[in-house]
């Protein structure tokens, strides 16, 4: 259990929290799926991506996470044989 220090927080820094909490950037889906490509084609490095994106490379690997696994549950749910040998991506959008 994590003990304090008796330091707590003025107003201001409260406010400035709750400011900071309002003005984040929300990504829709596609924003995000289209991110992940962007990512997934490789023609910058992730670093720069995330950059120009303006979010953290932990964000864009959660991202990339769940695009996977939500293709992967769409297979399964289609009944497609993942005991194959491997797959290839051909091309991307």
């Amino acid at each position: 259990m994590r003990q304090t220090t008796g330091i707590r927080k003025s107003p201001g820094e409260k406010i400035v929290k709750d400011i900071k909490r309002a003005t984040r950037k929300h990504y829709s889906s596609e924003e995000k799926i289209r991110i992940v490509l962007d990512g997934l084609r490789g023609e910058d490095s992730i670093a720069e991506l995330c950059r120009r994106e303006g979010i953290s490379q932990g964000i864009y690997y959660k991202w990339s996470k769940d695009f996977m696994e939500a293709g992967r549950y769409q297979e399964l749910s289609r009944g497609i044989d993942h005991r194959c040998h491997g797959f290839q991506v051909i091309a991307l959008p």
